[in-house]
Protein backbone atom coordinates (compact mmCIF):
# COMPACT_ATOMS: atom_id res chain seq x y z
CA UNK A 1 0.00 0.00 0.00
CA UNK A 2 3.08 2.24 0.70
CA UNK A 3 4.56 1.78 -2.59
CA UNK A 4 1.30 2.70 -4.57
CA UNK A 5 0.36 6.01 -2.62
CA UNK A 6 4.82 6.90 -3.07
CA UNK A 7 3.75 6.05 -6.76
CA UNK A 8 1.22 8.21 -7.13
CA UNK A 9 3.00 10.98 -4.97
CA UNK A 10 6.32 10.88 -7.55
CA UNK A 11 4.17 11.00 -10.12
CA UNK A 12 2.00 14.41 -8.82
CA UNK A 13 5.69 16.11 -8.55
CA UNK A 14 6.84 14.57 -11.83
CA UNK A 15 4.02 16.27 -13.34
CA UNK A 16 4.11 19.73 -11.34
CA UNK A 17 7.81 19.97 -12.20
CA UNK A 18 7.85 19.23 -16.06
CA UNK A 19 5.93 21.63 -18.55
CA UNK A 20 5.61 19.68 -21.54
CA UNK A 21 2.52 18.33 -21.09
CA UNK A 22 1.21 21.92 -20.79
CA UNK A 23 2.63 22.59 -24.12
CA UNK A 24 0.92 19.48 -25.48
CA UNK A 25 -2.79 19.83 -24.34
CA UNK A 26 -2.51 23.88 -25.88
CA UNK A 27 -1.59 22.14 -28.73
CA UNK A 28 -4.37 20.16 -28.33
CA UNK A 29 -6.92 22.74 -28.04
CA UNK A 30 -5.44 25.04 -30.86
CA UNK A 31 -5.24 22.04 -33.59
CA UNK A 32 -9.11 21.59 -32.66
CA UNK A 33 -10.50 24.77 -31.94
CA UNK A 34 -8.53 25.36 -35.42
CA UNK A 35 -10.62 22.71 -37.41
CA UNK A 36 -13.77 23.53 -35.33
CA UNK A 37 -13.61 27.29 -36.86
CA UNK A 38 -12.99 26.35 -40.42
CA UNK A 39 -15.14 23.31 -40.23
CA UNK A 40 -12.75 20.39 -41.87
CA UNK A 41 -10.11 18.70 -40.89
CA UNK A 42 -6.42 19.66 -40.98
CA UNK A 43 -4.35 18.95 -43.46
CA UNK A 44 -2.54 16.19 -41.71
CA UNK A 45 -5.61 14.15 -41.73
CA UNK A 46 -6.43 13.58 -44.99
CA UNK A 47 -10.18 12.79 -45.59
CA UNK A 48 -11.49 12.07 -48.86
CA UNK A 49 -13.61 14.95 -49.70
CA UNK A 50 -16.71 12.59 -51.14
CA UNK A 51 -16.49 10.67 -47.49
CA UNK A 52 -19.86 10.13 -46.58
CA UNK A 53 -20.75 12.64 -43.35
CA UNK A 54 -17.56 14.43 -44.18
CA UNK A 55 -18.05 17.86 -42.19
CA UNK A 56 -19.85 15.78 -38.87
CA UNK A 57 -17.22 13.98 -38.58
CA UNK A 58 -14.83 16.63 -38.93
CA UNK A 59 -16.49 18.90 -36.20
CA UNK A 60 -16.35 15.65 -34.03
CA UNK A 61 -13.04 14.83 -34.47
CA UNK A 62 -11.86 18.79 -34.15
CA UNK A 63 -13.88 18.41 -31.26
CA UNK A 64 -12.59 15.86 -29.50
CA UNK A 65 -9.00 17.45 -30.01
CA UNK A 66 -10.31 20.25 -28.02
CA UNK A 67 -12.24 18.52 -25.27
CA UNK A 68 -8.84 16.53 -25.09
CA UNK A 69 -6.57 18.53 -25.06
CA UNK A 70 -8.73 21.00 -22.29
CA UNK A 71 -8.19 17.41 -20.19
CA UNK A 72 -4.85 16.95 -20.42
CA UNK A 73 -4.58 20.17 -18.35
CA UNK A 74 -6.54 18.92 -16.19
CA UNK A 75 -4.36 16.73 -13.57
CA UNK A 76 -6.97 14.48 -12.95
CA UNK A 77 -7.75 13.37 -16.25
CA UNK A 78 -4.03 13.62 -18.13
CA UNK A 79 -3.45 10.23 -18.36
CA UNK A 80 -7.14 9.62 -19.73
CA UNK A 81 -7.02 12.09 -22.22
CA UNK A 82 -3.31 11.14 -23.38
CA UNK A 83 -4.12 7.66 -23.79
CA UNK A 84 -7.19 8.81 -25.85
CA UNK A 85 -5.24 11.42 -27.36
CA UNK A 86 -2.38 8.32 -28.50
CA UNK A 87 -4.55 5.89 -29.72
CA UNK A 88 -6.80 8.29 -32.18
CA UNK A 89 -3.49 9.85 -33.85
CA UNK A 90 -1.90 6.52 -33.87
CA UNK A 91 -4.68 4.27 -35.21
CA UNK A 92 -7.32 6.48 -36.81
CA UNK A 93 -4.85 9.73 -37.67
CA UNK A 94 -1.46 7.67 -38.89
CA UNK A 95 -2.80 4.30 -39.65
CA UNK A 96 -5.99 5.15 -41.43
CA UNK A 97 -5.92 8.55 -42.84
CA UNK A 98 -2.30 8.39 -43.49
CA UNK A 99 -1.83 4.98 -44.41
CA UNK A 100 -4.43 5.28 -47.31
CA UNK A 101 -2.08 8.35 -48.50
CA UNK A 102 1.48 6.67 -48.32
CA UNK A 103 -0.05 3.45 -49.90
CA UNK A 104 -0.71 4.91 -52.71
CA UNK A 105 1.95 7.43 -52.94
CA UNK A 106 4.79 5.46 -51.75
CA UNK A 107 7.19 6.71 -54.36
CA UNK A 108 6.41 10.81 -52.79
CA UNK A 109 7.91 11.65 -49.80
CA UNK A 110 5.71 14.08 -48.75
CA UNK A 111 3.35 11.82 -47.33
CA UNK A 112 6.57 9.60 -45.11
CA UNK A 113 6.76 13.46 -43.83
CA UNK A 114 2.53 13.97 -43.20
CA UNK A 115 2.71 10.63 -41.23
CA UNK A 116 5.73 11.63 -39.38
CA UNK A 117 4.07 15.00 -37.68
CA UNK A 118 0.86 13.00 -36.65
CA UNK A 119 3.21 10.14 -35.41
CA UNK A 120 4.96 12.48 -33.08
CA UNK A 121 2.03 14.15 -31.77
CA UNK A 122 0.84 10.81 -31.09
CA UNK A 123 4.85 9.85 -29.22
CA UNK A 124 3.99 13.02 -26.90
CA UNK A 125 0.48 11.70 -26.21
CA UNK A 126 2.16 8.03 -25.54
CA UNK A 127 4.93 9.55 -23.05
CA UNK A 128 2.97 11.79 -21.13
CA UNK A 129 0.33 8.52 -20.70
CA UNK A 130 3.11 7.04 -19.57
CA UNK A 131 4.21 9.40 -16.90
CA UNK A 132 1.08 10.12 -15.53
CA UNK A 133 -0.63 6.98 -15.48
CA UNK A 134 -1.23 4.56 -12.19
CA UNK A 135 0.48 2.13 -14.12
CA UNK A 136 3.56 -0.30 -13.32
CA UNK A 137 7.31 1.69 -13.39
CA UNK A 138 8.16 -1.45 -16.01
CA UNK A 139 5.56 -0.60 -18.21
CA UNK A 140 5.90 3.14 -18.28
CA UNK A 141 9.49 2.84 -18.58
CA UNK A 142 8.85 0.70 -22.17
CA UNK A 143 5.87 2.79 -22.83
CA UNK A 144 7.71 5.76 -22.29
CA UNK A 145 11.06 4.68 -24.54
CA UNK A 146 8.52 3.76 -27.16
CA UNK A 147 7.20 7.61 -27.81
CA UNK A 148 11.48 8.37 -27.56
CA UNK A 149 12.28 6.23 -30.45
CA UNK A 150 9.17 7.16 -32.69
CA UNK A 151 9.37 10.77 -32.08
CA UNK A 152 13.67 10.37 -32.88
CA UNK A 153 12.53 8.18 -36.25
CA UNK A 154 10.33 11.76 -36.72
CA UNK A 155 12.87 13.74 -36.38
CA UNK A 156 15.07 12.00 -39.02
CA UNK A 157 11.77 12.62 -41.23
CA UNK A 158 11.68 16.26 -41.03
CA UNK A 159 15.24 16.49 -41.37
CA UNK A 160 15.42 14.39 -44.91
CA UNK A 161 12.72 16.30 -45.87
CA UNK A 162 14.06 20.21 -45.63
CA UNK A 163 16.49 18.76 -48.03
CA UNK A 164 14.33 16.64 -50.36
CA UNK A 165 12.11 19.94 -50.29
CA UNK A 166 14.64 22.80 -49.87
CA UNK A 167 12.63 24.60 -52.75
CA UNK A 168 9.54 25.08 -50.43
CA UNK A 169 12.08 25.28 -47.30
CA UNK A 170 14.08 28.00 -47.87
CA UNK A 171 11.30 30.36 -48.67
CA UNK A 172 9.73 30.01 -45.26
CA UNK A 173 13.41 31.29 -43.94
CA UNK A 174 13.18 35.04 -42.95
CA UNK A 175 15.20 37.24 -45.29
CA UNK A 176 16.63 39.40 -43.05
CA UNK A 177 18.26 36.41 -41.56
CA UNK A 178 21.57 36.22 -42.26
CA UNK A 179 23.88 34.96 -43.92
CA UNK A 180 21.03 33.35 -46.80
CA UNK A 181 17.62 31.22 -46.48
CA UNK A 182 19.43 28.33 -47.86
CA UNK A 183 22.01 28.64 -44.94
CA UNK A 184 19.02 27.85 -42.74
CA UNK A 185 16.71 25.46 -44.75
CA UNK A 186 20.13 23.14 -44.45
CA UNK A 187 20.92 24.03 -41.07
CA UNK A 188 17.41 23.74 -39.64
CA UNK A 189 17.09 19.89 -41.51
CA UNK A 190 20.70 19.21 -40.10
CA UNK A 191 19.48 19.92 -37.06
CA UNK A 192 16.30 17.50 -36.51
CA UNK A 193 18.78 15.25 -38.00
CA UNK A 194 20.89 15.16 -35.25
CA UNK A 195 18.37 15.68 -33.12
CA UNK A 196 16.66 12.24 -34.05
CA UNK A 197 20.08 10.42 -33.90
CA UNK A 198 20.56 11.49 -30.52
CA UNK A 199 17.44 10.52 -28.83
CA UNK A 200 17.56 7.17 -30.75
CA UNK A 201 20.97 6.19 -29.32
CA UNK A 202 21.16 7.84 -26.28
CA UNK A 203 23.80 10.67 -26.42
CA UNK A 204 23.47 14.12 -25.29
CA UNK A 205 19.78 13.01 -25.93
CA UNK A 206 18.14 15.64 -23.25
CA UNK A 207 20.26 18.32 -24.48
CA UNK A 208 18.99 17.30 -28.40
CA UNK A 209 15.51 17.52 -27.00
CA UNK A 210 15.91 20.40 -25.37
CA UNK A 211 17.17 22.35 -28.14
CA UNK A 212 15.16 20.72 -30.43
CA UNK A 213 12.29 22.20 -28.09
CA UNK A 214 13.71 25.73 -28.57
CA UNK A 215 13.90 25.49 -32.64
CA UNK A 216 10.38 24.62 -32.87
CA UNK A 217 9.12 27.65 -30.59
CA UNK A 218 11.37 30.04 -32.56
CA UNK A 219 9.12 28.49 -35.83
CA UNK A 220 6.04 30.37 -34.34
CA UNK A 221 7.35 34.13 -34.95
CA UNK A 222 9.99 33.46 -37.29
CA UNK A 223 8.09 31.60 -39.90
CA UNK A 224 4.24 30.57 -38.84
CA UNK A 225 2.88 33.92 -37.48
CA UNK A 226 4.22 36.20 -40.22
CA UNK A 227 2.61 33.66 -42.65
CA UNK A 228 -0.69 33.93 -40.42
CA UNK A 229 -0.41 37.62 -40.09
CA UNK A 230 -0.08 37.99 -44.37
CA UNK A 231 -3.18 35.79 -45.13
CA UNK A 232 -5.09 35.32 -42.08
CA UNK A 233 -7.53 34.14 -43.64
CA UNK A 234 -5.95 31.24 -44.74
CA UNK A 235 -7.02 27.44 -43.15
CA UNK A 236 -3.62 26.00 -43.77
CA UNK A 237 -1.58 28.58 -41.97
CA UNK A 238 -3.71 28.42 -39.09
CA UNK A 239 -3.03 24.94 -39.39
CA UNK A 240 0.59 25.24 -38.90
CA UNK A 241 0.85 27.26 -36.56
CA UNK A 242 -1.47 25.32 -34.45
CA UNK A 243 0.68 21.80 -35.45
CA UNK A 244 3.65 23.71 -34.52
CA UNK A 245 2.71 24.53 -31.00
CA UNK A 246 1.65 20.51 -30.38
CA UNK A 247 4.88 19.49 -31.81
CA UNK A 248 7.01 21.65 -29.80
CA UNK A 249 5.24 20.46 -26.79
CA UNK A 250 6.12 16.82 -28.24
CA UNK A 251 9.39 17.98 -27.81
CA UNK A 252 9.10 19.19 -24.83
CA UNK A 253 7.65 16.31 -23.33
CA UNK A 254 10.49 13.97 -25.12
CA UNK A 255 12.92 16.69 -23.00
CA UNK A 256 11.46 15.81 -19.43
CA UNK A 257 11.05 12.66 -20.05
CA UNK A 258 14.80 12.41 -20.80
CA UNK A 259 15.82 14.45 -17.62
CA UNK A 260 13.92 12.35 -15.29
CA UNK A 261 15.42 8.97 -17.23
CA UNK A 262 18.31 10.58 -16.28
CA UNK A 263 18.11 11.34 -12.76
CA UNK A 264 16.54 7.71 -12.19
CA UNK A 265 19.90 6.42 -13.27
CA UNK A 266 21.90 8.83 -11.20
Amino acid sequence: MSIRVESKNLIAENTTAAFGWRVYGLGMIALGAVCLAFGDFHPGQPVPKDFPERTALAYAAAAFMLIAGVAVEWRRTTARAAAALTAYFALVVVLVMNGRVLLAHYAQFGPYESLAIQLAIAAGGLIVYADCADIDAGLASRLTRWGQVAFGVCCLVFGVAHFVYMDLTAPLVPKWLPPTQEFWGYATGLCHIAAGVAILVGVQARLAAILLTVMFAAFTPLVHLPMLIGDPSNHWFWNENAVNVALTGAAWVVADSLAKRKKGRS
